[in-house]
């Protein structure tokens, strides 16, 4: 038999999460850890959760999530906007108010990369007058 998931994926900085979600009781799958061992923080956990709060389905899907790349922070952003997508996998009438909420909108922002002749991206070498 086979199951009945839905699937989404989320980008944010340069962090890619495959979200899987499937019926269940709540429980939360990250890269083969828990939820609170991946994620110490109570905030990342609560912005991963953000999307079945704002849709009264929390505790009604298992998750299975792969993610990599980046840091806690821009992981956690990339699990919440592949778990938005996937719920509109599940249910299309969700859109609006996620889409309110701005849960499916891919934050462009990234890191500004080096230039030659300086430190950092906006950083100069020190000047040095003699």
């Amino acid at each position: 038999m086979a199951i009945s998931q839905n699937y989404g994926t989320g980008r944010r900085k340069s962090c890619t999460a495959r979200v899987f979600l499937r019926p269940g009781t709540g429980k939360v799958t990250v890269n083969g850890r828990t939820l609170e061992n991946y994620f110490p923080n109570a905030v990342l956990r609560m912005v991963v959760h953000q999307p079945l709060v704002m849709a009264e389905l929390d505790g009604k899907f298992d998750l299975v999530v792969t993610v990599n790349g980046g840091g806690p922070a821009g992981q956690a952003s990339a699990i919440r906007m592949g778990l938005s997508r996937a719920l509109l996998g599940y249910n299309d009438q969700l859109k609006s108010l996620l889409r309110q909420a701005g849960l499916l909108t891919r934050d462009p922002r990234m890191k500004e990369r080096k230039k030659p002749g300086q430190m950092g991206a906006r950083r100069r070498f020190q000047f040095s007058k003699r």
